[in-house]
């Protein structure tokens, strides 16, 4: 796959240098399996050849590092940048990986998002077309200075079904849209649960929450996700379920919500670059 192109950022921002296309993931509310979904995301990216990142901004319950089996401190060769640790063929950077895993973070919002523009800036990342950042949830500091400070070329709304995620999704999704980020669309996650045994199949948190909630913003569904046991394993093993169990149908599922990503991200305005650019401003 050719590498993809640098889209358009909001405001008056300009893209990062290394960084082709930010995309934050964010959900409103905790428990709707955002993390997972955002690490599963960005290897099904990684499988359709793009160079993908993941920055882990929930400084206060970062997960991203036990999801993919990372552990240790990453390098800083000068002192200054710190270089991103890789598993499963993407690069990561998360809080969780510059303080011991039982440290409390009793920080203040103004350390939090310090922190935020710190291991954004100061990471030295590879040449990516893609890095995903995982947003805690709410609508707070983290999101506000991701809105003025940090160039993304669009976000992701992950809610279950049930209404009482959605209410709280559409929060966020408002957000984003108040800030001028485009939201490139919704997942539905925890969507259906098949049962191993019978293949009873049975909507646990409600059914097409995430789709009328999408209808109503303008912004397509860009997948649902089920709910299995295995995809919760397999996040705790550090081997992701795209990666440990490729041809099962939540890998799929992850998969076609990827491409559904990258289809909605190439509607989206590209960035100009070079002689044409500057002729053309």
């Amino acid at each position: 796959m050719p590498r993809l192109p640098a889209h358009a950022v909001q405001g008056e921002l300009k893209p990062l240098p290394n960084v082709r296309n930010v995309i934050a993931v964010g959900s409103g509310k905790g428990g709707v399996g955002k993390s997972t979904v955002a690490v599963n995301l960005a290897l099904a990216l990684a499988g359709e050849g793009l160079r993908v990142g993941v920055l882990d901004a929930d400084i206060y319950g970062p997960s991203v590092p036990m999801m993919l089996g990372l552990s240790g401190r990453p390098d800083s060769p000068d002192g200054k940048t710190i270089l991103p640790m890789r598993a499963h063929g993407i690069e990561a950077m998360s809080i969780g990986l510059l303080v011991d895993q039982d440290t409390p973070m009793i920080w203040r919002g103004p350390m939090v998002t310090q922190a935020l523009q710190q291991m954004l800036q100061q990471t030295a990342w590879g040449d990516l077309d893609v890095l995903l950042v995982d947003l805690p949830p709410g609508t707070g500091d983290i999101q506000l200075t991701l809105a003025q400070k940090i160039p993304v070329a669009g976000a992701v709304v992950v809610t279950t079904p049930q209404d009482v995620a959605t209410l709280d999704a559409r929060r966020a999704l408002a957000m984003f849209q108040k800030v001028g980020i485009t939201v490139l669309g919704v997942l539905e996650n925890m969507a259906v649960h098949v049962c191993s045994h019978c293949g009873h199949a049975e909507h646990v948190f409600g059914e097409g929450g995430g789709e009328r909630m999408a209808g109503q913003y303008g912004v397509p569904l860009l997948g649902a996700l089920p709910l299995q046991g295995q995809i919760r394993a397999q996040g705790d093993a550090g081997v992701p379920i795209v990666v440990a169990q490729p041809e099962s149908a939540a890998a799929q599922a992850f998969r076609d919500a990827a491409r559904a990503l990258l289809e909605r991200l190439a509607q989206q305005p590209k960035v100009r670059s070079g002689i044409l650019a500057s002729l053309l401003d």
